[in-house]
């Protein structure tokens, strides 16, 4: 039997969701209120689709028949495997794979992405600095 792969197209993330703690295993705590609503959920990504394709200005030109031979291009999706996101549960499609459970939803339905940065990088602010939004 030939090995299966998942892909995932578009703008769409597939998730392992989060959905038996009260807290999350990236330490965010959720409400009772969104806990209870079930509304937003988190989840780890695991795939993610190559984004939203662009359109080639030549694409637009007068002679559609021609062949082109370009690339297509893609609008990247923001998550990266390993991100833990928080998402809209009602945008998104379970399904199961293998005999585990995921979510397939798409960029649009993500509120908030947590991602461990780069060792190198550190930010620091004294008691005055404003944190950038």
């Amino acid at each position: 039997m030939k090995k299966k792969k998942l892909i995932v197209t578009g703008d769409r993330v597939l998730l392992k969701p989060d959905l038996d703690e009260e807290r999350t295993k990236v330490g965010l705590y959720l409400p009772q209120t969104v806990k209870s609503k079930e509304e937003v959920i988190g989840g780890f990504v695991i795939q993610t689709g190559p984004g939203i394709p662009l359109a080639e200005p030549s694409d637009l030109a007068d002679e559609p028949w021609k062949k082109k031979t370009q690339e297509m291009k893609y609008l990247p999706v923001q998550a990266k495997p390993g991100d833990y996101a928080l998402f809209l549960q009602k945008a998104g499609v379970e399904i199961k794979y293998e005999g585990e459970n995921y979510i397939i939803i798409p960029q649009s339905a993500i509120l908030l992405i947590i991602r461990e940065e780069e060792e190198n990088f550190s930010f620091e602010t004294s008691e005055n600095d404003e944190l950038p939004l």
